[in-house]
């Protein structure tokens, strides 16, 4: 699946691995993220495959870098990937969940510090969708505004984000009140 996300990106213009890994930390790293190593033997054995070219842009003061940039074959393989359909249900781990599911030993106060963190942590990432993200977007249009048609889809992107933080602090307060009332 990275293979698909470094190719999303090389669709909006050429870049290097380092390029990419900040992209997809301001973008897609929210639900679809990379180390910057993964993301470096993706683009090499996608070269090899010729999806992706690449060369050296010498730098003033600094060390070379290798761009890539998508090839014809990896613009259709990327086009194929997006039009073919999902059709299985994708299951999310969530290590919370699993802590709750089998969390009778650990007794109500360790549950509810749990809880309680993570309900810190979830309305900190719903003020990150709602503020840093915005901001991010501007950010990447101003540097490229012939991208100003992929921010419509971003922005559907974010608002799940969004929704889906809502819905999680909505849980965790419900649960948080359920394991205090509990004996």
């Amino acid at each position: 699946m990275l293979k698909y996300a470094v190719l999303g990106f090389l669709s909006y213009h050429p870049m290097s691995g380092y390029d990419i890994e900040s992209w997809m930390q301001a973008s897609t790293g929210n639900f679809w993220h990379a180390k910057l190593s993964q993301i470096y033997t993706t683009l090499k054995s996608m070269e090899a495959e010729g999806l992706v070219t690449s060369q050296i842009a010498p730098q003033e003061g600094r060390p070379d870098r290798r761009v890539y940039t998508i090839t014809e074959a990896g613009r259709a393989d990327l086009q194929m990937w997006i039009s073919t359909p999902l059709v299985e249900h994708e299951v999310k781990k969530d290590s919370l969940l699993l802590k709750l599911f089998f969390g009778l030993p650990a007794g109500k106060n360790a549950l509810l510090t749990q809880l309680r963190l993570q309900l810190d942590l979830h309305r900190q990432k719903k003020l990150e969708y709602e503020q840093n993200t915005p901001q991010e977007m501007v950010r990447f249009l101003s540097d490229q505004p012939e991208l100003v048609n992929h921010a419509q889809l971003w922005e559907l992107t974010r608002q799940f984000g969004v929704m889906y933080e809502a819905m999680y602090l909505q849980w965790l307060e419900e649960a948080i009140r359920f394991i205090e009332q509990q004996n």
